[in-house]
């Protein structure tokens, strides 16, 4: 794999080429980690081994056609498997606003060793940028999503990371005290980009917010404002949260906010 290659001057986005969605084994079969531990991430070998299978539970799904799409950020180039046959499997507006600006304030948010929790991750682009920046991250989506994220979160995360993600399923809504009881996950920052369309599950999405959070836990969300409902669920985040905008980008119509729960 070349994918933790360092360069002087790459754009954002770079390029495309056609992939088949036979690449997993390939993926699987470069990610075996030496018995010793050695050239894996820093820290001990067991954990290190332990965090690869539990990453290693998903698999893609078998879409006619895939493309490799590049990106660059955090000082890395980033491969991205996607197609277009899902709206979880496309890099959408917001999330490369959401990983500029981790980027960019990579000092301000000092996500070295931090716990974060991306909702609705996709193809995995902003979860492998926080990963690179150092956070302990957990990304989640619905579970026809989740093979062809861990694919990509594998292959840009291994051997260059301090913390290999780990990849859960998250139903908006659902099995959240089972899943994510509140006695033991705490999460410094919540990350969501393009979560918000039209579809019908924006107050389990809102709820799902809420539940994640505690106090001291940032919600940081990026979209491309399309329809009024995009408008009225901002309206029903900043009820719940103390909202900040942070950036808007007119040229694609993609907002991004800052919401910290409030407490009474």
């Amino acid at each position: 794999m070349d994918l933790c290659l360092s360069s002087a001057q790459q754009p954002r986005r770079l390029g495309q080429a056609p992939r088949s969605p036979g690449g997993w084994v390939e993926a699987e079969e470069e990610a075996t980690v030496p018995e010793d531990g050695t050239g894996g991430p820093p820290g001990d070998s067991t954990k290190t081994e332990s965090s690869l299978h539990s990453l290693l539970k998903f698999v893609p799904t078998d879409y006619t056609s895939y493309t490799q799409e590049h990106y660059w950020f955090a000082g890395k180039r980033i491969v991205i498997q996607e197609s277009i046959e899902s709206f979880g499997a496309v890099v959408w507006p917001g999330a490369t606003v959401l990983c500029q600006y981790l980027e960019e304030h990579r000092e301000e948010l000092n996500l070295q060793d931090a716990k974060v929790l991306e909702m609705g991750a996709g193809a995995g682009l902003v979860s492998i940028v926080a990963s690179i920046l150092g956070a302990q991250v957990t990304a989640t989506d619905l579970p026809d999503v989740l093979g062809n994220l861990q694919y990509n979160l594998l292959k840009n995360t291994l051997k260059c990371t301090a913390h290999l993600p780990e990849v859960k399923e998250l139903a908006w809504g659902e099995d959240l005290e089972e899943n994510f009881p509140r006695s033991t996950f705490y999460y410094s920052y919540v990350l969501a980009s393009d979560v918000v369309y039209h579809h019908y599950f924006l107050d389990k999405l809102l709820a799902t917010m809420e539940y994640l959070s505690k106090p001291g836990t940032v919600v940081l969300w990026a979209n491309k404002f399309r329809f009024s409902t995009d408008y009225e669920f901002l309206d029903k985040f900043k009820q719940v949260f103390d909202t900040t905008l942070l950036a808007e980008y007119p040229e694609s119509s993609v907002k991004l906010f800052k919401g910290t729960l409030k407490w009474d």
